[in-house]
C-alpha cells in the first residue's frame, strides 16, 4: 500500500529556509531587548510601578504630564553640544554601565546606549499600533464593501481612492503638522492614512470568494450574513491580508524614524532612533567642525538598528508568505 504524503509542518518548513531563520532570530533579539530595557538601561529615577516601563511615556503622557518617571528619556552627559567618543572600558561588565557611554553619545551629549535600547520598545511598540488598527479598520471597511457591494461598495472605494490619490507621507506630514509633534500624534496620522491598502486587499479577495460555490450552498441553506463572514468569508481572505502587516510594520518604523528626524517626534531627549539620527546632522555636514567619519558613532549605531528591525520584517513577511501563501507552494512544486 502506497504510504500516504504526510505534509511538512510549518516549522520544519522554517528550518529548511534560512532567511527565516534569519528573521526569528533577528526579532528574538530584538523582544529581548524589549523585555530586558530596565536590566540593560536601567533609567536614572526608578519607576513606582513596572507598568511605567510596559506602557510608553507619550500614552501616559496624555492624561498626566507630571509623571512620576520616564524611562524612555534619554539621559544627558551634562549641557556641552560635541558628542562624546565610545568607551571601551564601559564594556568590562554587561550589561555596560550607561553612564560611561559604551556606544558614546550623540550632539548634546545624549547616550547612544540607552537610546537604542529604549528605543527598540518605541519602535516595536509603535509599529505594532499602527499596523493592528490599520488592519482592523481595513478589515472592518473592505469586508463591508465586498461582501454587500452596491452602496456601499461605492461609498467607500470612493474614499479609499481619495485618499489613495494622496501620497501617504506627504499626507501623514501635513497632518501631524496641523496636530502638533509628538509620537501619539505620528501614531494617529499613520493610521488615518494607512488602513486603505488592508482595505482594497481584502475587498478584491471578498469579491472573488463571495460568488465561490460553497458560498452559495451555505445561502441556500439559510445561513446568516454574519455566519457567512465569519465562518468561510474571512478565514478564507485573511492570510494575504496578514502577509502585507508583517511586511508592512518595517515601512511603518521606517516612516516613523523619517517623521522623527523632521523634527516631529516627540522631541529630541526622547529615545526614538530617526530622532538620534537627526541629532547627528551636523556633524555628518560637517558644518560644526570635525567629519562624518570622526563622528561616525553618531548616526552609525542608531542606522544600524533601523536596518536591522526593517530587515527583520521584510524578511519575516517573506517567510510568512512562503509558509501561508497556497500559490506560492503550488509554484515551488511545479
Amino acid at each position: 500500500m502506497t504510504e500516504l504524503y504526510k505534509r511538512p509542518s510549518v516549522w520544519q518548513r522554517l528550518k529548511k529556509n534560512p532567511i527565516a531563520l534569519l528573521s526569528l532570530f533577528l526579532l528574538f533579539f530584538f523582544v529581548v531587548v524589549v523585555f530586558a530595557a530596565p536590566w540593560l538601561a536601567p533609567p536614572e529615577r526608578a519607576c513606582p510601578s513596572p507598568i511605567y516601563y510596559i506602557v510608553p511615556d507619550w500614552f501616559f503622557a496624555l492624561f498626566d504630564h507630571d509623571l512620576p518617571c520616564k524611562p524612555h528619556q534619554i539621559p544627558r552627559d551634562g549641557f556641552k553640544i560635541p558628542p562624546i567618543p565610545p568607551n571601551l572600558d564601559a564594556w568590562k561588565t554587561f550589561p555596560p554601565d550607561w553612564k560611561l557611554h559604551p556606544l558614546g553619545t550623540t550632539e548634546n551629549r545624549y547616550d547612544i546606549w540607552y537610546g537604542l535600547v529604549w528605543g527598540t520598545r518605541t519602535a516595536l511598540a509603535a509599529g505594532a499600533l499602527i499596523v493592528f488598527f490599520s488592519f482592523l479598520i481595513g478589515l472592518t471597511m473592505g469586508g463591508l464593501s465586498g461582501y454587500f457591494g452596491r452602496w456601499i461598495d461605492s461609498v467607500i472605494m470612493r474614499l479609499v481612492d481619495f485618499m489613495i490619490a494622496m501620497p501617504g507621507f506627504l499626507a501623514t506630514l501635513v497632518l501631524v503638522s496641523v496636530l502638533g509633534r509628538g509620537l501619539d500624534k505620528i501614531i494617529f496620522a499613520s493610521i488615518v492614512f494607512g488602513w486603505t491598502n488592508y482595505a482594497r486587499l481584502i475587498r478584491g479577495d471578498i469579491l472573488s470568494i463571495r460568488e465561490r460555490e460553497y458560498i452559495h450552498a451555505s445561502r441556500a441553506l439559510g445561513a446568516s450574513h454574519t455566519r457567512l463572514l465569519f465562518k468561510h468569508v474571512i478565514p478564507n481572505m485573511i492570510y494575504p491580508a496578514l502577509i502585507l502587516a508583517s511586511l508592512d510594520i518595517g515601512s511603518v518604523v521606517l516612516g516613523l524614524s523619517a517623521l522623527s528626524f523632521l523634527g516631529l517626534g516627540s522631541g529630541e531627549d526622547y529615545a526614538d532612533w530617526g530622532q538620534m539620527i537627526a541629532l547627528a546632522r551636523n556633524r555628518i555636514a560637517g558644518v560644526v567642525g570635525g567629519s562624518a567619519f570622526e563622528f561616525w558613532y553618531t548616526y552609525v549605531f542608531p542606522g544600524a538598528a533601523i536596518f536591522l528591525f526593517v530587515l527583520a520584517w521584510n524578511l519575516l513577511g517573506d517567510t510568512v508568505r512562503d509558509v501561508l501563501d497556497p500559490r506560492q507552494k503550488n509554484k515551488k512544486r511545479a
